[in-house]
């Protein structure tokens, strides 16, 4: 599991990072609103921890716009506020769970859990529609309108991971991580981008993105 951790309290961000690797959850922490904005759009994580009080941009902004992009993705939010009209008002709109400081971290740990298993529930069936193409997870196949692809068990594993993640831009590191479910930097950029270039063969050039040369993404 990845948590993005966005808040400018040091030691208290710290805390939380040195307590989550104890339970082997990795983070990664920002301090800022728009670097937190910039930094969600190009990696992946499986839950955001967010403060409400934040420099350059407030928590509920924030959160608003995660919400607007990244409709799946958890987000709990951190904040020294008791107000019950608060905390309505910002779970109706956009969080999924909020905690109020200071707070007890095992049962922050279980919230996490909480939130990400429901996120895997609801992300549960059988179908995904990406384009013009259906993934079928039980059979395990890719079908046009009236025809299969026919692909590697690694390329739809590499497709499917993409129409998961449609519209996040995705690093070499991150796709070889997630598909190949190991780090090796010296054959991940090589690896990455040959089996990019077999489903570019498969499914046409414009539908997987290049960016930044190296990442990548399916709009």
């Amino acid at each position: 599991m990845r948590v993005l951790i966005v808040e400018d309290h040091q030691i208290l961000s710290r805390n939380l990072q040195q307590f989550l690797k104890l339970k082997n959850i990795e983070s990664l922490i920002v301090s800022d609103g728009k670097e937190a904005l910039f930094i969600a759009s190009t990696e992946f994580f499986d839950l955001i921890l967010l403060d409400i009080n934040l420099p350059s941009m407030e928590g509920n902004e924030i959160c608003r716009s995660l919400r607007e992009k990244w409709k799946d993705v958890p987000i709990l939010m951190l904040t020294s506020r008791s107000s019950k009209i608060d905390m309505i008002w910002w779970l109706e709109l956009w969080a999924d769970d909020y905690m109020v400081k200071p707070f007890d971290y095992d049962e922050l740990l279980a919230r996490i859990h909480s939130l990400t298993r429901r996120n895997l529930k609801n992300k549960s069936t059988t179908q995904i529609t990406i384009h013009a193409y259906i993934i079928d997870l039980e059979k395990k196949i890719v079908t046009g309108e009236d025809w299969e692809v026919k692909l590697s068990h690694l390329e739809f594993d590499l497709f499917l991971y993409f129409a998961q993640n449609k519209g996040k831009v995705l690093s070499r590191q991150e796709i070889y991580e997630k598909v190949w479910g190991e780090y090796d930097e010296f054959n991940m950029g090589k690896t990455v981008d040959v089996y990019i270039w077999y489903l570019r063969k498969k499914f046409g050039k414009q539908m997987i993105e290049t960016k930044k040369w190296f990442w990548y993404v399916i709009k």
